[in-house]
């Protein structure tokens, strides 16, 4: 039998007889998952509001935004020596020959105002809302852990287009204070750590197949949501529970 050719309904007759007792803590991936978009459109949309941005500022918007990719790529191969955003600091001013500390602080008023532009690619659903209040009210933690390439102020907003109450999340993953990012497992290492929890504590949620569901390495339980899947290499799905996150929620009914 594999089970992930069954029905939904039998899917569900044959977890009713797995445990999910040990469970306690539940991480949630936010792009993709508990805010449905097109990450793809995103990105390309806020490397152009960006470079406009930069333009309005004074800034070469041509060096501005290479030099945020750079910075980008820098986050992403982080050591765990610095935070992301002071490895995103360094390579930023060094790439555009701009101080970081003044550029932060001009380019800040971004998130509050050009940045909630984006908020047209994402499909907010109400769904999202109900699994949260459902899980806090059932007594679980709650840590958003989404990627943490951005501020805490963008993060903030992203929550805000999902319809979500920031308070509900025990920990908030962003570039401020986080050392790693997606799919590094000391990404994840730290959020345990933070949480005092073993992974046999934790379930993770997400909808990319390489950076969300790399936790089972660590033994963490997952539940891949496949609404906005992303699966950069074409790996069988069929080691991953999943389901759209209408599934998720009976799922979270069924058995948490």
């Amino acid at each position: 039998m594999i089970l992930f050719r069954l029905t939904l309904s039998e899917q569900i007759s044959y977890y009713r007889a797995m445990s999910f007792d040990s469970i306690t803590t539940i991480l949630f991936d936010l792009d993709g998952t508990l805010l449905p978009m097109d990450q793809d459109q995103f990105a390309t949309r806020y490397f152009e509001l960006f470079g406009q941005h930069c333009a309005s500022l004074g800034y070469d918007a041509e060096r501005t935004s290479s030099a945020l990719m750079a910075g980008f790529m820098a986050m992403m191969n982080n050591d765990g020596s610095s935070t992301n955003k002071g490895r995103f600091d360094r390579v930023f001013s060094q790439e555009s020959q701009i101080d970081s500390d003044q550029f932060n602080q001009r380019f800040a008023p971004f998130y509050d105002h050009q940045f909630q532009q984006l908020k047209v690619v994402s499909r907010p659903s109400a769904l999202s809302a109900q699994i949260l209040s459902y899980l806090h009210r059932r007594g679980y933690e709650l840590i958003l852990a989404t990627s943490p390439l951005f501020p805490r102020q963008a993060t903030l907003a992203r929550i805000a287009w999902a319809g979500l109450d920031p308070s509900l999340f025990s920990q908030i993953t962003t570039y401020e204070t986080c050392r790693y990012t997606k799919p590094h497992l000391g990404y994840y290492r730290s959020i345990l750590e933070e949480a005092g929890r073993s992974a046999d504590q934790c379930m993770m949620v997400g909808n990319d197949v390489e950076e969300d569901m790399v936790v089972q390495v660590l033994g963490i339980d997952t539940y891949l949501v496949t609404d906005c899947l992303i699966n950069r290499h074409d790996r069988d799905l069929t080691p991953f529970r999943r389901g759209s996150l209408e599934d998720y929620y009976l799922f979270c009914k069924e058995h948490l």
